[in-house]
């Protein structure tokens, strides 16, 4: 059977690990490996044969070396889902517990293409959000960029003419040429402090949970993007709690799981109040309730119709793919919504740089008699 999988070129035409990064998988690189090994299995190919196959065909020294590690502990008699459960490059916890349920029911081949479609399905979404958010970031950069250099470089250099006109100028050019000096003395500071600035958030909001939860708490109130990562949060929940119950994880285990995996950390927090609460015989429902900023009243009622039929899991996966198709939307009309307002913050910005150009020289050059 092996020979027969490498006459078909599957591995070396669909699986080459050269190209990962160093550092954590992607979740588009665990859907790829996922599926490779559920492939593997489902051949009837030996797991140390398969992952060996697999090893053969990097050449990163990194993953190797995480593929040597498994084929191991693999060779010592260990469980696959133990052995990536000590390399965290690779899966999550979801994914090793996919994987440890895969193994104890025999059907680690099917919750293998199953974890792989599901990664897959939060790639896309991921890819979504963030493609809707690079139009307005880019705009918004571009325009700066534009009027920090117009004001600090270009406008200097007209200044002799309005000195050589003398008169009074407008309230706008003075403002101008306030803002111009400033930039000149102290624009390579700013940028200086800027990018120490993003250099010590980015540390803070990476290492710091009570300033990343400050922060994500702030995130989850702005306009527009606020909703996007609220439904963005529930379709995770629900997709991760969903499919744990599904493969008949333990409730509070399968919660607490998914915690882990919720990026915004106001609720992972609040995931694991209702994992502890779960312990205590409150019914994930009933502590929904009391964060009613960050689910909405359709969560609240499918869980609880789910939870009184015996079909929670079903609720969850179905709610999940509620929000999913809700990000989808939110995703596809971000960019039509924004670009008005961008489009007037623009024409703001270029119409005041213009004004202080022009005025002033249509003024001096109206008093002049011949």
């Amino acid at each position: 059977m092996t020979e027969n999988v490498k006459k078909k070129g599957f591995l070396h035409k669909e699986f080459d690990l050269s190209w990962l990064p160093f550092g954590r998988v992607s979740i588009k690189e665990q859907a790829v490996l996922a599926k490779r090994l559920s492939f593997l299995i489902k051949a009837g190919v030996p797991i140390i044969d398969g992952i060996n196959m697999l090893k053969k065909q990097t050449r990163s020294r990194s993953r190797k070396r995480i593929l040597n590690q498994i084929l191991e502990d693999v060779s010592r008699g260990q469980l696959l889902s133990t052995s990536f459960g000590r390399s965290k490059k690779v899966f999550s916890e979801f994914g090793i517990s996919m994987m440890k349920v895969g193994e104890e029911g025999g059907i680690l081949d099917q919750n293998l293409n199953y974890l792989s479609e599901e990664l897959k399905k939060s790639y896309r979404l991921r890819k979504k959000v963030k493609g809707a958010l690079i139009y307005p970031a880019f705009v918004s950069v571009a325009t700066i960029l534009i009027s920090g250099l117009i004001t600090a470089f270009i406008f200097p250099k007209i200044l002799p003419i309005f000195s050589q006109l003398g008169g009074t100028l407008p309230a706008t050019t003075k403002a101008m040429i306030a803002i111009s000096s400033f930039l000149i003395n102290f624009g390579l500071i700013m940028v200086v402090a800027g990018f120490l600035g993003a250099i010590i958030f980015y540390g803070l909001y990476s290492k710091v949970n009570p300033f990343r939860y400050m922060t994500d708490r702030v995130f989850l109130n702005l306009p527009i993007f606020g909703k996007l990562i609220r439904d963005y949060q529930q379709a995770s929940f629900c997709r991760t709690l969903g499919l744990l119950l599904k493969s008949q994880v333990d409730v509070v285990k399968a919660t607490k799981i998914t915690a882990n995996t919720m990026s915004n950390h106001v609720y992972r927090r609040a995931t694991y109040v209702i994992a502890d609460d779960i312990t205590r015989g409150k019914r994930i429902s009933e502590n929904i309730v009391d964060v009613p900023h960050l689910f909405s009243e359709m969560v609240l009622q499918t869980l609880s119709v789910g939870e009184n039929t015996g079909n929670l899991s079903e609720s969850l996966l179905y709610l999940s793919d509620y929000y999913e198709n809700e990000v989808d939307e939110l995703t596809k009309n971000l960019s039509s919504s924004l670009e008005p307002v961008l489009m007037v913050v623009m024409g703001f910005v270029v119409g005041f740089v213009a004004v202080s150009v022009i005025t002033p020289i249509y003024q001096l050059t109206a008093n002049i008699h011949p």
